[in-house]
């Protein structure tokens, strides 16, 4: 979520005007908050652009103060979520717009404020309204004295923040929309098969229905005794357990433990066959000597050969995560823990983790720490970060020195330092000594999960990756029965709903040393509900590690900070049916998986647009760097404040530690597009380059082509030379046309008009030039100019020797033939013989002298 706006001054009209309005001066101490002018225009729901789908108003509020920032604005109460929208923008503040389902607390409060000494008239107040979210954020809002706004958004907000049955949620009524969400079942069978070393299967829902899911290796086997949720009604319908303990054993053994949750299997390593277990508290009863012969064998089962060739068995660690007098309390109440001496190769550790009641207090806690220190504080008192002045926690070193204690009296990083060394612990053992190890708390559900899971991310670099935190989240914590509606605070199946804290019309804020002010609260007793309730931020916490440990190993996760924010925002929010209901059985029952949206379908979508580059990724991410397990030294696990999650709305402008992520999320974009731009050059230089070779080879057959030519004309050109030589050498003259025909003019007198004759040239000539080129057609003219003295012409010397139509006088038989034939046959070209059957012959011509 974007960091809240900055603040703005509300303008102060004179006051002989008749009507005053609020000035926002910095403080809402300073305000004199007496008339605000009333908005006579109202908002167009149908108009709201800002609106999700199936999102509707419920009631709005005009002229509101959100004091955190000292803006104006109007108020929304919607049937997803409370939204502020700036009065001067007209855009959504983000500090003071939140999910319904994030309100932890509503309480109705009256400032009095102390008139001046000078002044008659009686002291004014003012009306508030405090909103205390899961998020950590602690957000006010002022309304206008003497109207009844403040009432009607407290009464709408108390009705759509607690709904009766789980169906009235956001969740069910906006359907599926676009992020249809799959049978998770599908996708734990998946994960079931993968730790199996079976990923090759694929899941299907007809695998499910016909049962056929129960596959095996050698030493572990999928179990359905529990398709029905007879066995537990908390677990999965599907269980991983050893290959030698039978289902009638397994059902056996669960009476030993809490809510029926024997040990199973929750990841196996690949490599030496170790396993990571999960269960609940063991019923060994008050004086601890209780027993169970199929639990100790089911326990016993984990610890499975060593893969050493000596046939020893590996050592099995039991991790209590409870403190050790906690598990002794509980013995009263029929629970307990184990002895090692009842179990084969144990031994039991304990962690001294507390319980949900203190995690809840230990955060709420650090909410009040942040928003009394912070910048945008809900009680709007100057500070030095929000007005740049020049003191800062009273003025002095020691003021700046509690404050610090403060925040380490909450407790909150402790709690979250016991949880990364209890799994940092167990992963260790896991990865270094290929020992088994069974964790469980009292049911659990809550600590163990955190345990298992985090183990389980530091072991596997798959749960580092997107499509492995999907997978690791949904069988730890959904289909091991995290009771997400209890813990979240959202009414479940049987209708019963978290009870928000509420306090009267004249309730107080916190008070603290940072937080005086001219004003004067009305003090009230507080509400002792909150603490006897079973809301508890479990899961959010452990959210809070897996950031610690993102921070400590940069490269080992492909999701970033970023992501786990918006992650977690989806889950407080109940905007989608994933997380909603306490077991995958009431999951089922209510039909989630077909009226909700998918949580994972919508973060997914998020990231399709901008693949790699987009905030939820992690710029960093190596899988070559980390590609086996995490095991942070003692030294590391020192927590710090989650900035990016702690800080965003006390402290916005440090909640980004810096503009070093974005500026190297900007060049990371920049060079995601030069590298696009690069493939794009280096695609259009091969097309130019295939086009050059394409060029090339044509050149080269051109070039052979013409070469090819040249010789043929180069040889044409040598016979047209000799047979020029040939006719010039009888007197006569010889021309070439391009015709492709042979034309010989003949003259026997000047004064006459040649007689002309087309022939063609000789097959052999006409077949050696065809050899070389068929479109090549060589003509010769020949032109004979006739003599005086026809007799001293070679021509004429030949017509006597050779002619046999000449006459002995020197005349010529058949004058009208123009000598073509004689003339061929001198030449060497084939005469036109077809020409001699269109010629008329007189008969005198051939008579005998």
């Amino acid at each position: 979520m974007a960091a809240p706006r900055p603040r703005r001054s509300v303008s102060v009209r004179d006051p002989s005007d008749g009507c005053e309005r609020l000035e926002g001066a910095g403080s809402w101490d300073a305000l004199e908050w007496t008339q605000i002018e009333p908005v006579t225009r109202s908002v167009s729901h149908a108009n709201l652009e800002f609106l999700l789908e199936a999102e509707r108003v419920v009631e709005e509020g005009h002229g509101v103060v959100l004091v955190n920032t000292d803006e104006a604005g109007t108020l929304f109460v919607t049937n997803f979520r409370l939204l502020f929208l700036s009065e001067g923008t007209r855009n959504i503040v983000p500090l003071g717009t939140i999910p319904l389902a994030t309100i932890e607390k509503l309480n109705k409060m009256v400032v009095k404020i102390q008139s001046a000494p000078r002044q008659t008239d009686k002291s004014s107040s003012r009306r508030l309204l405090q909103i205390i979210g899961k998020d950590m954020r602690v957000i006010v809002f002022g309304f206008r004295p003497r109207t009844k706004q403040r009432r009607v958004i407290f009464d709408a907000l108390s009705r759509c923040t607690k709904p009766a049955r789980i169906w009235d949620l956001y969740a069910f009524t906006c359907g599926p929309s676009k992020f249809t969400n799959p049978n998770p079942k599908v996708r734990l069978l998946n994960e079931y098969f993968r730790l199996l070393g079976k990923g090759f299967h694929r899941a299907s829902m007809n695998m499910i229905e016909d049962g056929s899911f129960t596959l095996s290796n050698d030493l572990w086997r999928i179990s359905d005794m529990n398709t029905n949720y007879t066995m537990c009604q908390s677990y999965p319908f599907a269980l991983i357990i050893p290959k030698n303990i039978s289902d009638e054993e397994v059902i056996q053994a669960s009476t030993f433990r809490a809510r029926c949750r024997i040990p199973v299997v929750s990841w196996c390593h690949p490599g030496t066959g170790a396993v990571l277990a999960r269960s609940s508290q063991p019923l060994v009863g008050l004086m601890m000597n209780m027993r169970s012969n199929t639990d100790e064998k089911l326990v016993a089962a984990l610890c499975t050969q060593l893969v050493d060739g000596k046939g020893s068995r590996r050592k099995l660690y039991i991790a209590d995560a409870r403190p050790r007098k906690n598990a002794l309390a509980n013995g009263a109440m029929g629970g307990g823990s184990e002895s090692s001496s009842n179990y084969f190769q144990s031994e039991i550790v304990f962690f001294g983790i507390d319980n949900i009641h203190a995690m809840r207090e230990s955060f709420a806690r650090l909410r009040e720490y942040l928003d009394t220190h912070g910048a945008a504080s809900s009680d709007g008192m100057s500070s030095f970060l929000r007005h740049g002045g020049w003191t800062w926690g009273g003025g002095n070193l020691s003021s700046m020195s509690a404050s610090v204690s403060t925040l380490g009296d909450s407790g909150w990083l402790i709690h979250v330092q016991s949880v990364l060394a209890g799994s940092a612990w167990i992963a260790a053992r896991v990865a270094l000594e290929s020992a088994s190890v069974l964790v469980h708390c009292s049911d659990g559900w809550d600590r163990t999960s955190q345990l298992v899971s985090l183990a389980n991310l530091m072991l596997d670099p798959y749960y580092r990756t997107f499509t492995g935190f999907q997978a690791l989240v949904e069988k730890d914590w959904l289909a091991f029965g995290h009771p997400f509606s209890d813990r979240v605070g959202m009414p479940s199946i049987s209708g019963t709903s978290f009870e928000l804290t509420r306090q009267s019309s004249t309730g107080s804020f916190s008070s603290s040393p940072m937080r005086q002010s001219s004003g004067s609260f009305t003090p009230q007793a507080s509400n002792s509900s909150h603490a006897q309730n079973n809301y508890s931020p479990i899961f959010l916490q452990w959210v809070d590690c897996v950031s610690q440990l993102l921070r400590m190993y940069p490269f080992a996760f492909e999701f970033s900070s970023t992501f786990l924010v918006e992650f977690l925002d989806c889950v407080l929010s109940c905007r989608f049916g994933n997380f909603l209901c306490n077991s995958e059985k009431e999951r089922q029952q209510c039909g989630v998986y077909d009226a909700c949206g998918c949580l994972w379908a919508y973060l997914a979508d998020l990231r399709s647009s901008e693949g790699s580059s987009h905030a939820h990724c992690n710029l960093f991410y190596d899988p070559l760097k980390h590609n086996g397990a995490l095991l942070p030294p003692a030294a590391a696990l020192a927590p710090t404040l989650w900035p990016l999650f702690h800080l965003r709305w006390a402290c916005p402008s440090e909640s980004q530690a810096g503009e070093l992520e974005a500026e190297c999320r900007n060049m990371a974009i920049k060079f995601s597009e030069l590298r696009k731009a690069k493939e794009a050059a280096e695609k259009k230089a091969k097309e130019y380059s295939v086009a050059m070779e394409t060029l090339n080879v044509e050149l080269r057959n051109e070039k052979q082509v013409s070469k090819s030519t040249v010789i043929l004309a180069n040889r044409a050109s040598k016979e047209s030379a000799a047979i020029k030589r040939a006719v010039q050498s009888l007197g006569c003259r010889v021309n070439f046309t391009s015709s492709g025909d042979c034309t010989v003019d003949v003259e026997s007198n000047p004064t006459e008009t040649p007689q002309n004759f087309m022939c063609s040239p000789s097959r052999r000539e006409s077949d050696a030039m065809m050899g070389h080129d068929e479109k090549t057609d060589l003509s010769v003219s020949i032109t004979v100019v006739a003599d005086n003295n026809v007799s001293s012409s070679p021509f004429g010397q030949v017509c006597e020797t050779l002619c046999p139509l000449r006459t002995r006088d020197g005349g010529c038989r058949w004058p009208d033939a123009g000598c073509a034939q004689l003339g061929s046959q001198f030449v060497g070209l084939k005469a036109n013989f077809d020409a001699f059957d269109q010629l008329s012959i007189d008969d005198d011509y051939f008579q005998s002298e």
